[in-house]
């Protein structure tokens, strides 16, 4: 325990590379108990932050502006670490196989930094054995030193949920996994300076890097079939919220919704799992049927769409709509994989112009990542079709009387409102001149 001695001592310092959703929170932590170092090769995120800017909205400005944590692209400053945690995004290709090269670029940083006695936490999803397999030789390689002998090495899920103010950082259990069980005692003690909720210690690396892959991939399947389920209440003719609500009150319910299923967990993991399972010669079954559902899902919302327009007697590729919400969640401005733009591209399809509100997104990231330029709610007026596929907490605090405000009054068609997430009850524009649906 001689590393975790001296970095409490501040003798040693601390390490966080890659400063996004999951490592910005964890480095300010860190930061406020030790000597910590948050690095990113992104130059204007880290000038974004040393101006004390949180675009993550994670941490928060108040806090960005006071904390002690050292901000810097600088990859040189990491030989001043002595523990060092990798939490750099891990994506899929297009192809749908992990894209590794974020985690092997941040490897190859760390092991041309890497000091003798070290030991480096990986946080980033993988499936099973990329720590091991992957990276500790790209350490190796660009240190010059030995696994074991000369620095250790861990791995310990990021479980953060963005954009959730009630399960934070310091709430939510940490898994913790080390190559040995002296190194697994020092990741621990070092976790435990900032997890008020305790670390589980996993038996093995391996152990670690596959429980965070089934933890998502189990929550993707559940919304998966409540989503076949709402397909088929769809065909029925029958609410899909309404039979939910009453299966809810049994005690062992599970408390699952349909719904845009995106985001870099949920959206993401499964395809880790899926891709390590095919390597070993094993095809999945039930998480790829998850997928494949979850990602039919814009479509069916985008059909829903158009089937609410002529039922209103409106000119489809002439109407007037404003789709609310891009992001992946409610209350986060992260655009990444999120599926609403699933729906936006099938109306595209269709010749189906919309003008999109979300005063959560960044409008620099949403025009550089997918060229739409948002518009204020406050710019939304002569609507003929309104399309709620986030439930932000604007969006959920609009009274009747607001949304009814921003319809063409003029207008002798029938008002559609797409409610994804059922933000409003179906009975409030009952008795009005609406066509509503929700999932």
């Amino acid at each position: 325990m001689e590393l975790y001695d001296k970095i409490i001592n501040k003798e040693a310092n601390i390490a966080v590379v890659g400063l996004g959703y999951v490592g910005l929170p964890l480095a300010v932590a860190f930061a406020d108990k030790v000597n910590t170092i948050g690095f990113d090769i992104n130059e204007e995120k880290i000038a974004d932050y040393k101006s004390g800017i949180d675009p993550t909205e994670e941490v928060g400005e108040e806090k960005i502006k006071a904390t002690d944590l050292q901000f810097t692209s600088e990859e040189k400053d990491l030989q001043k670490a002595g523990f060092i945690i990798v939490a750099v995004p891990t994506p899929v290709n297009g192809d749908e196989t992990p894209d590794l090269n974020p985690v092997v670029g941040a490897s190859k940083i760390v092991g041309r930094n890497l000091s003798k006695g070290s030991v480096v936490v990986f946080e980033s999803t993988v499936y099973p054995g990329v720590t091991e397999d992957i990276c500790i030789p790209i350490l190796e390689k660009e240190s010059g030193l030995r696994c074991g002998q000369d620095f250790k090495i861990g791995y310990s899920p990021e479980r953060i949920n963005p954009g959730d103010k009630v399960h934070r950082l310091e709430n939510i259990t940490k898994i913790v996994s080390g190559m040995d069980a002296e190194t697994l005692e020092v990741i621990a003690a070092v976790y435990e300076l900032i997890i008020e909720a305790g670390v589980y210690r996993a038996e093995s690396i391996k152990v670690a890097e596959a429980a965070k892959l089934v933890e998502n991939s189990q929550r993707d399947i559940n919304i998966a079939f409540m989503n076949e389920f709402a397909i088929v209440c769809e065909l029925m003719g029958i609410n899909t919220k309404n039979v939910i609500d009453a299966m809810n009150t049994k005690w062992n319910a599970l408390g699952f919704y349909p719904g845009l299923v995106g985001g870099h967990c949920i959206g993401i993991d499964p395809y880790y799992f899926i891709y390590r399972a095919k390597m070993l010669g094993y095809h999945s079954q039930i998480i790829a049927a998850g997928r494949k559902i979850n990602n039919s899902m814009g479509s069916f919302v985008a059909d829903a769409v158009i089937k609410s327009l002529i039922q209103a007697d409106l000119n489809v590729r002439h109407a007037n709509i404003y789709v609310f919400g891009i992001t992946f969640k409610e209350d986060c401005p992260d655009i990444r994989n999120s599926r609403a733009f699933d729906v936006l591209k099938r109306l595209a399809e269709y010749g189906i112009q919309t003008k999109v509100v979300d005063p959560a997104a960044d409008k620099k990231e949403a025009k550089r990542e997918f060229g739409i330029d948002l518009v204020g709610m406050e710019e939304v007026r002569e609507a003929d079709c309104l399309i709620f596929l986030v439930a932000h907490k604007q969006f959920k605090e609009l009274r009747t009387a607001e949304i009814d405000a921003l319809y063409n009054q003029q207008s002798t068609s029938k008002k559609v409102i797409i409610d994804v997430k059922s933000i409003f009850a179906a009975d409030t524009f009952k008795d009005h001149d609406y066509i509503y649906w929700n999932l």
